[in-house]
């Protein structure tokens, strides 16, 4: 059974792209992330915005669809999220912000 899970893509008033997750992101379904991941990396030609802030819970496989575009994104996240991250060394490698 796969956990709910919604992305969406958008654009901020500045122009910046943001892939929107809102649920839960986990093994059941971090491929469906990981693809709205790369649709948004291709699509936004530079940065872009990961709005994790209406994510409750993410795992190993959640972390690991983040890893190959942290070179491009900025992740913004609910505090919950923010100890998970640093323990992942996401804040190490991109900016993560609450």
């Amino acid at each position: 059974m796969s956990t709910p899970l919604t992305c969406t893509t958008g654009r901020r008033p500045d122009g910046a792209v943001v892939l929107t997750a809102t649920g839960e992101i986990d093994m059941s379904n971090a491929a469906s992330f990981a693809a709205a991941l790369a649709d948004t990396a291709s699509s936004g030609g530079g940065e872009f915005v990961v709005d994790l802030t209406a994510v409750d819970y993410i795992d190993s496989a959640g972390l690991a669809a983040i890893f190959p575009h942290a070179d491009r994104l900025r992740l913004l996240t609910s505090p919950m999220l923010v100890p998970v991250l640093t323990i992942a060394g996401l804040d190490d490698i991109t900016t993560v912000s609450s």
